[in-house]
């Protein structure tokens, strides 16, 4: 019963959140996965690392498949998103927390610069709006 309500409260979350707080989630995902792969790696837990280091892959795919071509950002963080893939990769084959902390840390700094961005679109958006307009 409280899984289901749990359940309900994430999905209800995901729908209603902005591009940019569903990015931040995601972030914060990976950072968790990526979290518990360094751990599992740690205590020679291979099945479990392999498990939470592919679920880091598969968040960082989803970060390469929706971004924007067209922006001026999109050639650099499309490549490094390829590096953190790579790095994964070879953490999970070599066994090695190394790259995975190294993914780690730059997944941290990409949460806080998508954060730091959402805050100063959010201030724009409410600088320009209209005066009495709502703001969610």
């Amino acid at each position: 019963m409280i899984q289901a309500q749990r359940n309900k409260y994430l999905e209800n979350t995901v729908q209603t959140a902005s591009p940019a707080q569903l990015l931040i989630m995601l972030c914060d995902g990976a950072i968790r996965f990526c979290r518990a792969g360094i751990e599992a790696l740690k205590n020679t837990n291979y099945q479990d690392a392999n498990t939470n280091l592919v679920k880091v892959q598969d968040i960082i795919s989803e970060f390469s498949i929706t971004i924007d071509r067209n922006a001026p950002i999109a050639v650099e963080l499309l490549r490094l998103y390829e590096y953190f893939n790579h790095r994964l990769i070879e953490a999970n084959m070599k066994k090695s927390v190394e790259p995975a902390e190294e993914v780690l840390g730059f997944l941290i700094q990409l949460k806080e610069t998508w954060m730091q961005a959402a805050i100063q679109v959010k201030s724009g958006a409410a600088s320009t709006a209209p005066a009495g307009a709502s703001h969610g």
